[in-house]
């Protein structure tokens, strides 16, 4: 395609006035969409990251000597209705596991994926902590 070429007045020949802006408003649509993709991608490893923490800071209060995988429940909750929101805490669930003769103390996360800002299908994140229990 050649370039627009310049009359005897110094204007320019009409043929491509407008396609810059038809270019922007289909360029800026495409890079928004891909921020917002991005985003969204960064919120979901977010809170990916603090619902394993969580889950990994309540197996280790549960793994404490004299503690109960009822006590990691609860720090399990307690932190993840401070981090994110109580309704990422409704399912937490722990128990003592047998890895290899040793007692682990494993606590299970099942929350909402956030698919669109914070909502998205129930139960669409499953993480584990574990710890190993101590003996008194």
């Amino acid at each position: 395609m050649s370039a627009p070429r310049d009359d005897r007045s110094g204007r320019r020949a009409a043929g491509d006035e407008g396609s810059a802006v038809a270019e922007f408003a289909g360029v800026a649509g495409l890079l928004s969409l891909l921020f917002v993709a991005v985003l969204q991608l960064g919120l979901v490893l977010h809170v990916r990251s603090t619902a394993v923490d969580c889950a990994g800071e309540g197996a280790r209060a549960a793994a404490l000597a004299g503690g109960s995988p009822a006590a990691g429940v609860e720090r399990t909750r307690e932190l993840l209705s401070a981090s994110l929101s109580p309704r990422y805490a409704a399912d937490v669930t722990a128990r003592v596991v047998d890895v290899e003769g040793a007692p682990v103390v494993e606590v299970r996360v099942r929350a909402p994926l956030p698919l669109v800002a914070l909502f998205g299908p129930a139960r669409g994140l499953d993480v584990r902590g574990h710890a190993l229990q101590e003996t008194a």
